[in-house]
């Protein structure tokens, strides 16, 4: 306890005793409730706590800290920046691969790009199968050691892929085959450490350390593309090395992260049923399933990443380095969002605001379909990277706010598949129109189909219409508690 807020406690309880104690030498009433609440209150060791006092004083509590002043959650955001650093480099580059490799076996535009509509399949039905026990994993084991394991696989993939490059003997047979190693691993390490975070900061700064976390992811969307588009044409190579070293440093970054607490799983004990109380969770509670549910639509039906190499090559020509640009700029739009986030929380009109911002998204889908000139589709993306980022926040937030701790894993593993199933998914389902009606119309009907969604979640989810801050019903608080950061703030 710092001076200052001793002697605040101290001034502050003689005032009192000298209201309430003694009037004119005789034994007075007790204080009024307002002012008896406005004390410092005791703990049940009879001492004074920190965030009472740390009130007194005017300074910072846990409640109010900044999360990377938490040296845990510290160590999480370089995680993630790490790893997402190179995960984005690696895609990249393995689409970027696929697409060239099909073009120069000869094979056309439409085939090419059923190639990388293969290459989100791939990474897709893994994720999906696995899904329920990967959640399961991360309610029941540490999930540092779930983490851990995956970033070492992901290292051991990196450099797979490096060697092949190196010895000019890369085929799509291989790059199918990481890309389902690559769906396996993500299908762990997502609900691991998405479940962690909420774990290392208290309750009241969640929405901003989800705002930090997504600056890392963000962030690491934005300079990974840049690393692996700018690198590849230094040596085709050097990419791949790059993000081995990534995800060794994410390693490394995890490992100092301090124990934590697994919560204690409550119902029946059995796996299955673990799963499947899980799965009903989600189903009941209708803020967790719209959230999750909006994002998987919206982003399936509007998802114009896949055809980036598509646009780069064969629309707007502007080679490997112009497809770095294309992936950089929703990434860009998305961590300026973030960042205002970080210091500016959102806190009221949550549902309406993030339903307004996937419509956003849909609008500047359809203006980037049609575009052929570099700087607008820049612009556009940029629009929808901000939009984006903007849903994301919103869903986080609700999605960990109201799910308890002891099913966030399994909660978390649903909703990193609808995220996958939007994603990759998305990618498979935009080449297959790409081949049936070419890129253009693909992008183009996927935003319109992105638009509908909007529309008809506000009649089938009247609940996120309503969500206007947000503060989880009163069932999710008692069941989760405030808890003191794991690592003491520096």
């Amino acid at each position: 306890m710092s001076v200052a807020a001793l002697a605040a406690v101290v001034s502050r309880l003689a005032a009192a005793r000298d209201r309430s104690v003694f009037i004119s030498g005789r034994l007075a009433q007790p204080l009024p409730r307002r002012e008896r609440e406005s004390l410092p209150r005791a703990n049940f060791h009879g001492v004074f706590s920190p965030q009472g006092c740390a009130r007194e004083a005017g300074v910072s509590s846990d409640d109010t800290i900044h999360p990377l002043r938490i040296p845990n959650f510290r160590a999480f955001w370089f995680t993630r920046l790490a790893m997402t650093l190179a995960q984005y480099a690696m895609m990249l580059i393995i689409g970027w691969q696929t697409y060239n490799i099909a073009r120069d076996g000869g094979m056309s535009v439409a085939g090419a790009s059923g190639q990388l509509a293969l290459i989100g399949l791939l990474q897709f039905l893994p994720l999906f199968f696995l899904t329920p026990f990967s959640g399961l994993a991360a309610d029941r084991l540490d999930r540092r050691t779930v983490g851990k394991v995956t970033m070492a696989m992901q290292a051991v993939c990196a450099a797979i892929l490096a060697v092949f490059t190196q010895a000019d003997a890369m085929t799509l047979p291989v790059l199918f085959s990481i890309a389902v190693v690559l769906g396996i691993v993500r299908a762990f390490t997502g609900p691991a450490l998405s479940s962690l975070a909420p774990n290392l900061v208290p309750k009241a700064v969640l929405p901003n350390a989800i705002a930090l976390s997504s600056i890392s992811w963000q962030s690491g969307a934005i300079i990974g593309p840049a690393i692996g588009g700018y690198f590849y044409e230094v040596a085709p190579a050097l990419p791949y090395a790059i993000g081995c070293g990534l995800f060794i440093t994410a390693f490394i970054a995890l490992s100092r992260i301090g124990k934590v607490p697994r919560p204690a799983i409550t119902g029946t004990k059995r796996p299955i049923g673990q799963i499947v109380d899980g799965l009903a969770y989600v189903r009941k509670n209708k803020i967790v399933l719209g959230s999750i549910t909006l994002d998987l639509f919206a982003v399936f039906l509007a998802g114009a990443t896949a055809l980036f190499p598509v646009y780069a090559r064969d629309i707007l020509h502007v080679g490997a380095s112009g497809l770095s640009q294309l992936a950089a700029a929703p990434a860009a739009g998305a961590a300026l969002t973030a960042l205002w986030f970080s210091f500016r929380p959102l806190k009221t009109g949550v549902g309406p605001k993030m339903l307004g911002a996937v419509a956003i998204f849909a609008v500047a889908t359809i203006i980037f379909a049609f575009s052929t000139l570099m700087a607008l589709s820049l612009a556009a993306l940029f629009v929808i990277g901000a939009a984006d980022m903007f849903s994301v926040y919103i869903r986080s937030s609700l999605i960990q706010l109201h799910t308890p701790d002891e099913k966030r894993g399994r909660v978390n593993a649903v909703s990193q598949m609808t995220i996958s199933a939007s994603n990759e998914l998305g990618d498979a389902f935009s080449g297959t129109l790409a081949y049936l009606l070419g890129p253009v119309a693909a992008v183009a009907i996927g935003g319109l189909g992105a638009l509908a969604v909007v529309g008809g979640y506000l009649g089938l989810f009247p609940e996120l219409r309503r969500a206007r801050t947000f503060d989880p019903p009163d069932e999710i608080t008692d069941i989760v508690p405030d808890k003191k950061p794991s690592g003491e703030p520096t």
